[in-house]
């Protein structure tokens, strides 16, 4: 199944799965391993969260993984800096990359906000394959994403 077509069935899947739930970490943890599941190419898949000025890890699946990043930091903090989707084809050319994993090579990271448009969390995925994530990956996990807030945050 193409990747389009993986996010088309996900998606609504996963809006279902979180619908009425409010704990953050039932919430995170089931999304995560949903999508986790769904994509043989996600090799790391989890979630960061915005506490005591820093990035704290929260629900990921995957190998152990970095527990605190800061503002601005890496490509997960630069994420969480610019309220916007960070999209990276080659980790090793990213300025200032945390490499958790020295088998990492491509990565993608989502900004999660609130009602008041704060980031309140990341979505950060990792890939073993160079140039793993596109524009169609990033349509569909701003939109996760917007569930996410929507059942959690808002």
């Amino acid at each position: 199944m193409k990747k389009k077509e993986t996010y088309e069935q996900l998606l609504p899947q996963i809006a279902s799965l979180i619908e009425g739930e409010t704990d953050e970490t039932s919430v995170l943890a089931n999304v995560c391993a949903a999508l986790h599941e769904a994509f043989d190419t996600f090799f790391w898949t989890g979630f960061y969260l915005v506490r005591h000025d820093e990035l704290r890890l929260g629900p990921f699946q995957g190998p152990v993984a970095c527990m605190h990043i800061q503002h601005g930091r890496g490509v997960c903090g630069t994420a969480w800096a610019e309220a916007r989707t960070q999209v990276v084809p080659d980790v090793e050319l990213f300025p200032g990359h945390i490499a958790c994993s020295s088998l990492s090579r491509s990565e993608i990271v989502v900004p999660i906000t609130n009602n008041a448009h704060r980031v309140v969390g990341v979505l950060d995925i990792d890939s073993k394959d160079l140039s793993a994530f596109d524009a169609t990956d990033q349509f569909y996990l701003e939109q996760l994403c917007a569930l996410i807030a929507k059942a959690v945050y808002c």
